[in-house]
């Protein structure tokens, strides 16, 4: 079982890092007096005198680890997460030690090796622990340091909770069964079994077969809850509790403490934070003023092809909605021939439609009829990275029929956004659309809009859906 093996595994992470410290230390030192790169100075420090400073190195830097909660569980934690807990980390303990350094007068000390050996540490803990992460899920596809788990409640979470587990087997977690009160022992869904009630946990939780109960009981159930976590506390077993609205509360809920009492806020959208919003934009204005110096050459050709194979005008603008529900008018190179505006508006384009010219078609595959768009991000209309804008009569449907659609409009609309390099553009799910729309808002962070603008090279330009 994991809890018999884990404060062992805990300790050989702490000893590995603590080899890698050592390790990253010598290294920067050579790199620094040895490797020609940097001029030597007049005085030199041979690396036995170095070494000494490892004595307060070594500990210093493990706390700050643990502290940064870098001995966790790696089982879901995300590895772009991980690896900035290792250069905060890392540049706490940079600081404290130039800090010893100063107070303590030691002048003799170079600070380049020190800086080498911040770079390296942080290169060389990233790669280890994504190494360890890599090894050990494929151990646990094979079926090996499995984490068996038991659900209290059959609900909505719970069998969302069953599909997400059942298709990432890295994770290494073996649901055992569900306990409810409501549904007939030998239930199945998708293979995991109703094994009986919930007054069933007084039996099973003496056995100490299990490292962890999931409570996902419904919300007619939750006058439950406090006996069930009674029973799950005594015993000592981890118990986590999934919540039966998770289409209300959002990914990363934002809870408050009103002396001991936790509120949770509906909506947490990062964006709403003044300097975060800043320095979006200082991001869309640079951005969008590099792309459009880059992409110029393309949008000239783009331009005088469809001018010389089309009549009409070179840019098609079509009104859509913005933050804040606001109406703004989107600009595109023309990809279709002029029609009346309310033909235009009869709905999304379809394979194979009349309206698209020739070249229409292949700017659209290739997204170079959005190209235009970089001048909405500079007037502040849009940015680089968001959910995608729709028209004013697709919002009024939409917001009717899809729950939480309207969230959208509380952060800019973008040229390329997370649904979208995930494949969902073009004549596909709206739903599943949204559901990446809402994850990209309620997790937003710089570091991801990056990833996405990066994705979008690869998995963003040329769209297979765009008719």
């Amino acid at each position: 079982m994991i809890k018999d093996n884990q404060k062992l595994f805990n300790r050989l992470h702490v000893l590995l890092d603590a080899v890698i410290i050592v390790i990253a230390y010598v290294a920067a030192w050579y790199f620094r007096f040895k490797s020609g790169f940097f001029a030597l100075s007049s005085w030199y420090i041979s690396l036995t005198q170095y070494m000494k400073y490892l004595v307060l190195i070594v500990p210093a830097y493990l706390a700050l680890y643990y502290l940064f909660q870098l001995y966790t569980s790696k089982r879901v934690q995300g590895r772009r997460l991980e690896a900035w807990h290792i250069f905060q980390a890392n540049i706490i303990g940079l600081l404290v030690f130039i800090l010893y350094l100063y107070l303590a007068k030691l002048t003799d000390y170079s600070r380049k090796m020190l800086f080498v050996f911040f770079c390296f540490n942080v290169v060389f803990e990233v790669v280890f622990r994504n190494l360890l992460r890599y090894i050990l899920r494929k151990y646990r596809k094979r079926g090996y340091n499995q984490k068996h788990v038991l659900l209290v409640g059959y609900s909505q979470a719970a069998e969302g909770y069953i599909d997400r587990v059942l298709s990432h087997p890295e994770w290494g977690y073996n649901i055992r069964g569900i306990l409810d009160d409501n549904r007939t022992c030998g239930t199945e869904y998708h293979g995991i079994k109703i094994l009986g009630t919930t007054e069933n946990l007084s039996v099973i939780l003496p056995e100490n077969k299990l490292d962890e109960i999931v409570i996902t009981l419904s919300l007619a159930e939750y006058h439950k809850l406090a006996r069930i976590v009674g029973m799950c506390e005594k015993s000592g077993v981890h118990t986590k509790f999934i919540p039966d609205y998770n289409n209300v509360i959002p990914t990363r809920p934002y809870t408050e403490d009103i002396l001991g009492m936790p509120v949770i806020n509906i909506r947490h959208v990062p964006l709403s934070n003044a300097f975060n919003a800043f320095l979006k934009r200082c991001v869309d204005i640079f951005g969008a003023l590099v792309a459009i110096i880059l992409f110029s050459p393309v949008m000239l050709v783009t331009a005088i092809i469809i001018k010389v194979t089309s009549p009409g005008p070179l840019i098609f603008k079509q009104e859509r909605i913005g933050k804040h529900n606001h109406p703004f008018y989107m600009y595109k190179f023309r990809s279709m021939v002029v029609q009346e505006e309310k033909t235009e508006k009869q709905g999304w384009t379809t394979k194979n439609d009349p309206r698209v010219t020739p070249v229409g078609k292949f700017i659209r595959k290739t997204s170079i009829d959005e190209l235009p768009q970089l001048f909405n991000i500079l007037v502040g209309d849009m940015s680089l990275v968001g959910p995608r804008p729709e028209r004013p009569q697709f919002v009024e449907k939409f917001k009717e029929e899809i729950p939480r659609y309207m969230i959208k409009h509380q952060v800019r609309p973008g040229l390329t956004g997370w649904a979208q390099v995930n494949g969902y553009r073009g004549d596909t799910s709206i739903q599943k659309r949204i559901e990446y729309d809402l994850y990209y808002i309620e997790n937003w962070t710089m570091g991801f809009d990056f990833k996405i603008i990066f994705l979008t090279f690869f998995k963003g330009f040329v769209n297979k859906n765009a008719y």
